[in-house]
């Protein structure tokens, strides 16, 4: 059915006179190349057929295909481009020294990590849009990637399908067999997703810890998956050899990567980019999203400069809206959109079933017969499965010090029941989220169906020395926001908003709180069954 929204044919010309040329994607992760020509940001006044908030995992799906579809479409990103490099000769800094380019407006770095070998490890940084925003709402701390490219900038490239048999659990509303069959492998061919040469992981150095990880699992009986990655494995090895530029060996994950790393400006944005339909305004914040009085929405916008300033206020309108920011950026913009009355029609679902995906991080100490590598590639590509019996998933991460630690290190994703709500306080003029700090207990609890065993079995203990004094669980994160906008609640059953036709929600914000795995595949996934069904019955 057609909803009564303006159409979206405009010509191309019109749109490229009112919103600039196409960002320049193709240089990241290529040092000393020569840049391509800075293109004019969104102008005050565009008039654009569809703006999509944001250009992460579901916002880049939806530029793709819609302008593979032959719709015009500007993308504003309120991170940076990154496609130039500082005095260094790399775009991004190192996970071991980061600098301004680590940190979204703080003067101080903010590690998942806060301490080592007894020693806080936070420094002070200038105040600049660094790629990493940990966002603090009191009872949890959010990291999320800031930058064209969105999350896929700075998470860890574990490209995991979660398991058929769970599937229902996550998304209820949706048919599992064209999400297996179709949207899954759609997903991963597009993200470029690869796996590892096992011969290769069983000798390498760089991959020591993750070996040490798998013995010591099925030592206990717990089953070890390997996960696939979009990291070019082909190039790790080459990095190996010492035959090209280091990332995944030189620390790169948490602030971005140089060169390995098939991040979306390599893959989907890249082909958008190729369309000559996409076009990008970095440094562009969405304050305000309200119905025009001739058709589609107003979008009041502010750009900022590197220091979050305000440099620029504009106003543009779209025929349609995509919301992209995240699960949270999405999530606190419509719950303010409804509070103050720019979208009344919003209903009551916006802004629930928000979730941390479980995430729990733990350490523990190695004898000295199991050292776990002073080269640790930075891109973890195994995991163990415990959650039909404990409800934990956990992947054996790096701890890239470039010192033999004798430690392994786990990120845990857990079965946890408990989501929280964003609201509107109209007071302080902010979104808040009522997280509860003591709901990371059952977090905690479920990944110790992993861990206390292997610890019994090793005759090992937890190190107390990574996340403060004599702190054992990492409990006061999450690298895997979800939920805030569900899809069949707060939307319909492919992302269309409720009470405003052509407002779509298509990103993390649409899956309620958990994936049972790392969520990136299933929110791409998600977001190519979701745009196909809006170009054929929308458009």
């Amino acid at each position: 059915m057609r909803d009564s929204t303006p159409s979206l044919s405009v010509s191309r010309r019109g749109f490229i006179v009112g919103t600039g040329s196409i960002v320049g994607l193709g240089l990241l992760g290529r040092t000393g190349a020569s840049a391509a020509p800075v293109p004019a940001p969104i102008p005050n006044g565009a008039r654009v057929p569809v703006l999509v908030i944001g250009t992460g995992y579901g916002g880049s799906v939806a530029a793709l295909r819609l302008a593979q579809a032959g719709v015009d479409v500007h993308m504003v990103e309120m991170g940076m481009t990154w496609d130039t490099p500082g005095s260094d000769g790399k775009i991004f800094s190192g996970m071991r020294s980061p600098d301004y380019r680590a940190y979204w407006l703080r003067t101080r770095t903010k590690q998942p990590l806060s301490n080592f070998l007894g020693f806080p490890i936070d420094k002070d940084v200038p105040k600049y849009t660094g790629i990493l925003d940990a966002e603090d709402f009191g009872g949890i701390l959010v990291y999320q990637g800031r930058g064209v490219g969105g999350g896929s900038l700075v998470n860890g490239g574990m490209a995991v399908t979660p398991k058929r048999s769970r599937f229902s659990a996550i998304l209820p509303s949706v048919n599992a067999d064209e999400m297996y069959n179709v949207y899954y492998p759609r997903a991963n061919s597009g993200l470029g997703v690869n796996e590892i040469d096992r011969a290769w992981f069983d000798t390498t150095d760089c991959y020591q810890y993750a070996r040490v990880g798998r013995k010591h699992a099925q030592r206990s009986g717990f089953e070890f998956v390997y996960v696939p990655n979009v990291y070019d494995f082909n190039y790790m090895k080459q990095e190996a050899a010492g035959a090209v530029p280091k990332s995944a060996l030189n620390a790169e994950i948490l602030y971005g990567n140089n060169y390995g790393k098939k991040s979306l400006q390599k893959t989907y944005l890249a082909q958008a980019k190729a369309t000559g339909r996409v076009a990008i305004s970095a440094q562009h914040r969405v304050t305000s999203v309200s119905p025009a009085s001739g058709g589609g929405y107003t979008v009041a916008i502010e750009q900022i400069d590197t220091g979050g300033n305000v440099v620029a206020t504009k106003t543009v309108t779209a025929a349609r809206v995509f919301f992209a920011a995240g699960s949270v950026g999405t999530s606190k913009l419509l719950v303010k959109l409804k509070a103050t009355g720019a979208l009344p029609n919003l209903n009551g679902e916006i802004g629930k079933g928000w979730g941390d995906n479980g995430n729990v991080m733990v350490g523990r100490a190695n004898h000295l017969w199991d050292p776990t590598g002073s080269l640790q590639s930075g891109m973890p590509t195994g995991g163990i499965d415990n959650w039909d019996a404990g409800g934990a998933f956990a992947e054996v991460a790096p701890l890239p010090t470039g010192i033999e630690t004798y430690a392994s290190f786990y990120l845990s994703i857990t079965n946890t029941p408990h989501r929280a709500e964003f609201s509107w306080n109209a007071s302080a003029g902010r979104a808040d989220l009522n997280w509860q700090t003591a709901w990371k207990q059952t977090s905690i609890d479920m990944a110790k169906s992993i861990f206390d065993k292997i610890n019994s079995k090793e005759g090992t203990i937890y190190r107390t020395d990574l996340f403060g004094s004599y702190k054992i669980w990492g409990d006061h994160l999450t690298y895997h926001p979800l939920g805030g906008a569900v899809l069949n609640k707060a939307t319909d059953n492919y992302g269309r908003l409720h009470g405003h036709p052509g407002l779509y929600a298509i990103d993390g914000s649409l899956i309620p709180g958990n994936t049972s795995v790392n969520p990136f595949v299933t929110i791409t996934a998600l977001a190519e069954r979701n745009i196909e069904k809006i170009i054929a019955t929308d458009l």
